[in-house]
């Protein structure tokens, strides 16, 4: 199997600069300046079918499309590598093994935006992976790859590495743009949205780690090479699944896209746990859906695992056993939300709280058969927010009522947890 943003890993270290450059590294920001222009790197990416590796799964191509291109004054590019997501650690791993796809893939957006100066908003805590970062840009600066006339062309871009304070709402596009300006970091309304009204007024492009990483890829072999990796018609290119809970082996391992639920578990992972049988589990972080044992052979890819009713988000998998209770584990994802709201919005501020208390009283053996009615209520209503914290918040808890209702009743009418 053909790797793309793993394929310089080196066992135990992370990769040199120079090892990077032997394998082919910079090569595709060569071609790109020598062979194409950036209407054409634009349009090769959107050919590719690259979808944001982050969350959402937007294709990168349109987003770059909406950036205005008459507009006067400066464009901004920024690298979101606040991971916070409860699961989530595979662009960690992706930064302390290799950090230079990235800074590759930063300059090559920023060609293809007509970007002068680009950001990296990385996570407090991701020490290792920073330091890497920074010795990177470093290298790359002194090799002409990156700063002004970028391999004696016309092109210039700066790239500065930004350490975050810490939340999980600067994970948000708007409320990243407003802590990088200095501000609280609360989302902002949209519309205008970043690509016309970003950071400091002008159009602004927010892509994740894994995202920027795989367009030198993209580049250097073409957009056709990379949609042929997918498993499916649906998908296109690979992915960083990084799967933790009730598994032989935790891993954060890159696959084709669209490679079903039951072969990630049963390949990598090395099967369930010995003694141990699925349940369900949560496939694209903490903000999605539970999925059943029906779904095991769902081809994770974003198109698909949609239609089945959660996402496929950033790719981490929690697995949770029978004998787990998911009443529990619900909770302790809502508790986190709760705490990490950044309190602009009424239906979230005071929502996720309330929620919080009502899955407790229900936990703790005191819920009533009208708290259910309740709960699903709140998936409702806590969609009318400025951001996507309080309904991403609220996917873990629609998925326990659309498929595990009968755990909560159980809950209610047995006044205590029977998973204790």
């Amino acid at each position: 199997m053909e790797q793309v943003l793993f394929r310089h890993n080196r066992p135990g270290r992370v990769v040199t600069f120079k090892e990077y450059c032997d394998e082919g590294g910079f090569n595709a920001l060569r071609k790109a300046i020598s062979e194409m222009t950036p209407n054409e790197v634009q349009q090769a990416v959107i050919d590719s079918g690259l979808r944001g590796r982050g969350g959402a799964g937007f294709s990168t191509g349109r987003k770059w499309s909406f950036v205005p291109r008459d507009l006067p004054g400066p464009r901004w590019l920024i690298c979101n590598c606040d991971e916070m997501e409860p699961g989530t650690y595979k662009d960690r791993v992706l930064l302390e093994h290799n950090p230079y796809s990235l800074i590759e893939g930063i300059t090559l957006a920023c060609y293809a935006l007509g970007v002068r100066h680009a950001f990296i908003f990385i996570r407090r805590g991701y020490e290792k992976a920073a330091n890497n970062l920074a010795r990177g840009l470093m290298e790359a600066k002194e090799a002409g790859l990156l700063g002004q006339h970028i391999l004696t062309s016309e092109f210039s871009v700066d790239i500065d590495l930004h350490l975050s304070a810490g939340r999980y709402i600067c994970g948000e596009e708007t409320a990243l743009i407003n802590a990088l300006e200095g501000k609280r970091p609360n989302p902002r309304s949209k519309p205008p949205f970043p690509a016309t009204k970003g950071l400091w007024g002008g159009p602004t492009v927010v892509n994740n780690v894994e995202t920027l990483a795989n367009v030198p890829a993209i580049i250097a072999k073409g957009p056709g090479w990379f949609k042929g990796l997918a498993r499916n018609a649906e998908g296109a290119g690979m992915k960083l699944f990084c799967v933790s809970g009730a598994v032989q082996n935790r891993v954060c391992v890159e696959l084709p896209i669209g490679t079903p639920l039951r072969e990630i578990i049963d390949g990598p992972c090395g099967g369930m746990k010995p003694g141990t049988k699925f349940k369900a589990c949560i496939p694209g972080g903490a903000s999605t859906q539970f999925l059943t044992p029906e779904h095991l052979d769902v081809p994770m890819d974003y198109d698909t695992v949609a239609k089945v009713g959660s996402r496929l988000g950033s790719g981490a998998i929690i697995i949770f056993e029978e004998g787990c209770c998911l009443v529990a584990a619900t909770l302790n994802l809502i508790t986190f939300f709760a705490r990490e709201s950044c309190g602009w919005c009424t239906p979230c501020r005071e929502g996720l709280p309330f929620v919080k208390e009502v899955l407790t009283r229900i936990e703790a053996g005191g819920g009533e058969e009208r708290d259910i009615e309740i709960l699903r209520e709140h998936v409702k209503y806590l969609n009318y927010t400025f951001c996507a914290l309080a309904p991403g918040a609220m996917a873990p808890l629609d998925g326990l009522l659309r498929h595990f209702e009968a755990e909560l009743r159980e809950h209610i009418v047995q006044h205590k947890c029977p998973f204790k």
